[in-house]
């Protein structure tokens, strides 16, 4: 095969390969997300990749369908998409059987997710996230709960209050800023648009599109969104500002002090219908959203299913690992093998695969060296590969059944037998 004909080792575009070191990370941020939603009750569900383009096209926005999909046909001419995000398969299995289920449910899953856009820093065109969800909880005590559950997987990590913020807005008073101004559903719904994406837009860009969607009442509308007083006053004291207020209050008596009004918050899908939020990381060097949700009560109805009040968020492994990183918070690696057999010569290469065994069986993780290399490579291998025990077997050691067990990380050494060898592995 000629050099040109050799197929690239490179990855996909856009994709990962998690080597040894990469998955030790992410299991760590796994563990943490399950660790932390068990611990509020939380159970783990799952679903197929593959979803019916249809669902997308009903609730998830023009932009994530048109533009963001891997979709295709399949051979029966369905057409088919990797799945963009979680929330819409959830609300479909929940509809399924909403007759059968006891309410309130909580779950959660860790499933991948696939959308077709420009790879850039905390955004690949696949990655893993962690999705949480309550329903049948209509008050804003299910807000509550969520926000909380958000902030504790950040401090479970090790964040501190400073490193992060959570912002919160709700659609209702932004619906109710638009009735004020006349708007029609098709201005209302470009603007909000428009809003999402004004941290990522120039102040006179925004200005513009402000500008030519609603014309001279711009000026004065960019004014209130971008005074939290004014547009509070401008709406009235009602039961929209009265419940925000109210969810703000009791977050800060459960300790989540970090959190913040921000009437520019929308959020880009469209089926949420109250309540949003996003946790942005406040080092200047991630100044970004980690990640975020908010109420979808209105879902299941494109399923012909009862109204199921609804509230969740998703959480990226990319943004978490890059969160992790800027604060100088991920773990150092440790290989899972506690024990690495080594061999004086050939000849003893069974008895160093029969104690391995033996081993195994008590639950000790154990890898034996199988090359034939000299004694000294053995060990250097054990050593990068960070495996924190070695054992060497020799005539001493076949004849004896009693082995010297060799910290790698320390130097030190202790004569063990066989039943003492596991009890030792810490």
């Amino acid at each position: 095969m000629s050099d040109k004909s050799k197929i690239s080792t490179e990855s996909y575009k856009g994709v990962r390969d998690f080597y040894p070191e990469d998955l030790f990370v992410q299991n760590y941020i796994f563990n943490n997300w399950k660790k932390t939603v068990e611990s509020f009750g939380y159970l783990q569900y799952d679903s197929s990749i593959l979803e019916s383009s249809e669902l997308y096209k009903a609730k998830s926005g023009e932009e994530i369908v048109n533009e963001q999909t891997y979709t295709f046909l399949d051979r029966g001419d369905r057409e088919v998409t990797l799945r963009p995000e979680m929330t819409p398969t959830v609300a479909r299995m929940v509809a399924a059987r909403e007759r059968e289920l006891s309410f309130p449910l909580r779950w959660y899953s860790i499933p991948n997710l696939f959308r077709y856009e420009k790879p850039q820093r905390g955004r690949l065109r696949e990655h893993w996230q962690l999705n949480v969800d309550l329903f049948g909880v209509d008050s804003s005590l299910g807000d509550v709960e969520i926000i909380t559950v958000a902030y504790q997987i950040m401090k479970n990590f090790g964040a501190k209050d400073e490193d992060f913020q959570i912002k919160i807005n709700d659609r209702k008073l932004i619906k109710k800023l638009y009735e004020k101004f006349s708007l029609s559903e098709d201005i209302s719904y470009k603007l909000s648009k428009a809003i999402d994406k004004k941290d990522k837009m120039s102040s006179a860009s925004f200005e513009i599109a402000v500008s030519e969607l609603i014309g001279e009442k711009s000026a004065e509308f960019i004014s209130l969104l971008e005074s939290h007083s004014k547009l509070l006053d401008f709406i009235g004291d009602n039961e929209i500002t009265q419940e925000l207020a109210g969810t703000i209050e009791k977050l800060m008596s459960l300790g989540v002090k970090n959190i913040y009004f921000d009437p520019t918050l929308m959020r880009g899908f469209d089926y949420y219908t109250g309540v949003v939020f996003e946790v942005f990381d406040t080092d200047p060097k991630n100044n970004r959203s980690v990640f975020g949700g908010g109420r979808y009560d209105d879902l299941m109805d494109i399923f012909g299913a009862r109204k199921v009040p609804s509230v969740g968020f998703g959480a990226g492994d990319v943004t978490a690992k890059d969160f992790l990183e800027t604060h100088n918070l991920l773990p150092e690696y440790k290989t899972e093998i506690q024990l690495y057999i080594c061999t004086v010569s050939d000849e003893y290469k069974t008895n160093a695969m029969t104690l391995g065994q033996k081993l195994r069986e008590t639950g000790a993780r154990v890898s034996v060296d199988l090359t034939g290399k000299k004694l000294g490579d053995q060990i250097k291998n054990a050593d990068r590969q960070k495996v924190p025990y070695i054992i060497c077997i020799g005539e001493d050691e076949a004849k004896s059944g009693e082995y010297t067990l060799k910290n790698l990380d320390s130097g030190q050494e202790k004569k063990v037998k066989l039943e003492e060898i596991a009890s030792n592995l810490s």
